[in-house]
């Protein structure tokens, strides 16, 4: 396994005092590694795990050729250019009948949505085109055309096509593809093991008297949350006061019990806390000023203890911070260590609506508000105070406007990237 010095000679301009968010993305790509163990699930409890091998289609969906509707098939072949075709009704088809009998040229059959069509007829005319008295139909000229209304048998998935690919995280529509091809259960990656924690004495739980000088731990909260969209096994170790024996206790349980450790707090330069020597004793650890805004400094690394490791997040303690490192950079590595394939997030392009201060040089997250402008395109206004320690903004907020590291000030009316909360937080 190389080292982190090993990886980062590997990233272009490595500078750990000034690391470009691009960088850092690419140096924590090449640092995790995906779990290996599998289970077998039934497809209903699959939801949201990541598939492990592709899905091969055993049969032909659908399995016949079919009716797209109610109406009458007939060959198209019959049907007339400049006049009303008029053919014999000899029989109705319903969905779930075995194929019917053969239907002769100048004949049709009756057919509901989902039957089977018949040998030689490759047309559905839907009913409300069609005058019908007894035993006959007449169909006025140019309403359809030949191969109109028949589904193909395998045209959704055929006989030994790839239907899902391994990697993926199955979404509610592949349960329903899994269904379809009569797959009751499937093979999935373990679900990964993320134990975090938050570090200061001056931080209490929900539910603690509030000593002077003292706060809320909210960073917790924030963490289970996002952590629940990534349908990973959580482990809350509450708040670790300041005390070296506290913290290398609780950096040992995580590494022993977890594949990933996340941490808020402690990983400033020069704070008067002991968090990031037990960090770097424990394991390979490095500390970065990455140059954002907010959330420049963050650790990363691997920690060890009783024959375990885990890779370790350490994060700012800035609740806003918080959360923009961890979309910024630890989302991403999560899925990747829970063996999905990547797929970045998508962005959307909104006019700003006044103008926005920005030094090029750093990548800045500043929260936004989406909306529609009179003309039916996307703007966005910044939610006001843009402080790192102001989680009002981010609840406020429905997007994160991405700045980024060349960019300098945006103008009233210029297009900018936002990235949407809606589905992420």
């Amino acid at each position: 396994m190389p080292t982190l010095q090993e990886i980062a000679s590997c990233v272009s301009g490595y500078d750990p005092n000034a690391l470009p968010v691009a960088q850092a993305q690419a140096f924590i790509g090449r640092l995790v590694s995906g779990v290996a163990a599998t289970e077998r699930l039934p497809i209903r409890s699959a939801l949201g795990r990541v598939l492990a091998g592709d899905i091969v289609s055993p049969i032909n969906v659908p399995a016949h050729d079919n009716s797209a509707m109610d109406g009458y098939a007939l060959r198209g072949s019959d049907l007339l250019v400049d006049a009303p075709t008029a053919l014999d009704v000899v029989g109705t088809g319903f969905a779930g009948d075995a194929r019917p009998g053969e239907v002769l040229a100048g004949q049709c059959l009756r057919i509901m949505t989902g039957a089977v069509m018949p040998a030689g007829l490759d047309t559905v005319v839907p009913q409300e085109f069609v005058t019908a008295t007894e035993g006959k139909v007449s169909i006025p000229p140019g309403v359809v055309r030949p191969g109109d209304n028949r589904r193909l048998a395998g045209e959704d998935l055929a006989v030994g096509e790839a239907a899902l690919r391994d990697g993926r995280v199955l979404r509610p529509a592949d349960i329903g593809l899994l269904a379809s091809l009569g797959q009751p259960e499937v093979a999935v990656r373990r679900r990964l093991r993320v134990a975090f924690f938050s570090t200061g004495d001056e931080l209490r739980s929900v539910g603690e008297p509030l000593a002077e000088g003292c706060v809320y731990d909210s960073n917790r909260y924030t963490l289970w949350a996002m952590l629940q969209r990534l349908n990973v096994e959580v482990l809350d170790m509450g708040v670790v006061r300041d005390e070296p024996a506290a913290l290398e206790a609780a950096f040992r349980h995580a590494a022993e019990s977890a594949d990933a450790v996340i941490t808020s707090g402690g990983v400033s330069v020069g704070e008067a806390d002991h968090t990031r020597h037990i960090m770097a004793r424990l394991g390979d650890v490095l500390f970065w000023r990455i140059a954002m805004r907010p959330g420049r400094p963050m650790a990363i690394g691997r920690i060890e203890s009783g024959g375990r490791a885990a890779i370790l997040f350490g994060l700012p303690g800035n609740p806003v911070a918080v959360m923009v490192t961890f979309y910024a950079f630890v989302r991403d590595a999560l899925l990747q260590m829970a063996g999905a394939t990547h797929e970045p997030l998508p962005m959307l392009r909104a006019a700003s609506v006044k103008p926005l201060r920005k030094k090029p040089g750093r990548t800045e997250y500043q929260r936004g508000i989406v909306s529609r402008a009179a003309d039916g395109s996307w703007q966005v206004a910044i939610t006001g105070s843009q402080g790192s320690g102001i989680l009002r903004s981010m609840s406020e907020a429905n997007g994160l406007v991405v700045l980024h590291h060349e960019q300098g000030d945006v103008a009233a009316g210029e297009a900018v990237d936002v990235l949407p909360f809606d589905g992420l937080i």
